[in-house]
């Protein structure tokens, strides 16, 4: 195949690249705020927050993303932009709360002591204690999550938004012949898209372990 065959898959599939990016900044922006309000919902003081955010992290963990998916889009039904961001915010959100829970139990408990016995309030505690540690042992597996949620995006086709996927889908469907090579550039495309992700999660990886010390 041309180096000009190759590049007509590309221009068509750039044209859903704004739908991919827009779902993927609009899904983690929700799941980042789900993931700390379920978090907090965990550890709190109250059982019936507590018992609510378990029945919500558990259903969305516990459930298939492709059924979420058209669950908003044909239950409820959702716009199919909105579906899409909210299964996949809603989703990954769930996974997030677990970290962001499990962070803020690992702070040691002598943080916890100290600064009570420096008359801090449990906000204060929370604020200037806990969670600056805690978000450093967040970030590596938030930046992992983020490059998940990339590859999450291609369900949207299924509910028609017209994504790099499904634009693929189509360019293939008229051109049985170069199945293959369309694959082939949807596989690198996705993998363009994630790349600066993944050096993002690196380096959050190396800025969460500065200043810590090791055995």
């Amino acid at each position: 195949m041309a180096i000009s065959g190759y590049l007509d898959i590309l221009s068509v599939l750039s044209r859903g690249l704004y739908y991919t990016i827009s779902i993927l900044i609009v899904s983690a922006i929700i799941g980042y705020i789900i993931a700390f309000v379920a978090g907090f919902g965990r550890i709190s003081r109250f059982s019936f927050i507590r018992r609510f955010t378990m029945i919500y992290v558990e259903f969305f963990r516990g459930t298939s993303l492709i059924v979420q998916l058209f669950w908003f889009y044909y239950v409820l039904p959702l716009p199919n932009f909105w579906a899409g961001t909210l299964a996949i915010g809603l989703n990954y959100g769930a996974y997030m709360s677990e970290i962001v829970r499990g962070s803020i139990l690992a702070v040691p408990k002598g943080q916890t002591e100290a600064s009570i016995a420096l008359n801090m309030s449990n906000w204060q505690r929370m604020r200037l204690v806990i969670l600056p540690q805690a978000l450093r042992m967040m970030l590596p597996e938030f930046g992992n999550y983020l490059i998940q949620m990339v590859k999450a995006t291609s369900l949207v086709s299924l509910i028609g938004l017209t994504d790099i996927t499904y634009q693929a889908m189509v360019y293939r469907a008229s051109n049985i012949p170069q199945s293959i090579e369309v694959f082939v550039i949807l596989l690198i495309v996705y993998f363009l898209i994630a790349l600066p992700l993944i050096a993002l999660t690196r380096w959050l990886e190396r800025m969460s372990s500065k200043g810590v010390a090791r055995e």
